[in-house]
């Protein structure tokens, strides 16, 4: 599915879920917890809208995002102890005094 399919399908969502929410007002009026509803609809109803206009740069990230996923092998071999010379043990603080 491309991105613009994906939002076709949520434009299609968010009408339906329109309908839902005028349906409540309709039944149940102007209440609290309907105003709720309400504004959490149109909340969504804008973050679908700002996708829109994302989503040439959605579709960029999308090719950077496949780009990240490649596995880096890390050996299960022990370092070289010269490796961790000088280096500070995490939580206990610098092992070396400089005077």
């Amino acid at each position: 599915m491309t991105i613009t399919t994906e939002v076709d399908e949520l434009q299609r969502l968010i009408a339906s879920l329109r309908g839902c929410v005028t349906s409540l007002v309709e039944t149940y009026g102007d209440c609290p917890a309907i105003r709720r509803v309400v504004n959490d609809a149109d909340r969504i109803l804008n973050g679908i809208h700002r996708l829109e206009i994302d989503v040439e740069e959605l579709a960029v990230a999308g090719v950077l995002a496949k780009a990240c996923r490649e596995m880096i092998q890390i050996p299960d071999t022990q370092y070289d102890h010269d490796f961790w010379r000088d280096v500070d043990h995490e939580g206990i603080g610098g092992q070396t005094r400089i005077a």
